[in-house]
């Protein structure tokens, strides 16, 4: 199997883990992670919430997780273009 395969059958597994997309009002469709990612962010808010982290903290411990594991995803993209435009 050649690289370029094995990149394209990674990126076609990934695009199946966050295959559920869902609508929200302000950014449009955006692609929901996997349950385990779910209970990763959720675990993140009630540190946050219970004030054993800091929320900041939480926040860009969350974005980083979210550019690396969705560097596919519409939501990523789009928060990007944020940043630049900023």
């Amino acid at each position: 199997m050649s690289t370029l395969t094995r990149h394209l059958n990674g990126a076609s597994e990934t695009m199946g883990l966050y295959g559920r997309r869902m609508q929200v009002p302000v950014l449009g469709e955006v692609a929901v992670p996997p349950p385990d990612k779910l209970a990763y962010y959720a675990a993140l808010g009630l540190l946050a919430a219970v004030q054993v982290i800091e929320w900041p903290t939480a926040l860009v411990i969350t974005a980083g997780h979210l550019l690396a594991d969705q560097h596919f995803s519409g939501l990523v993209k789009g928060i990007g273009e944020a940043f630049q435009t900023a």
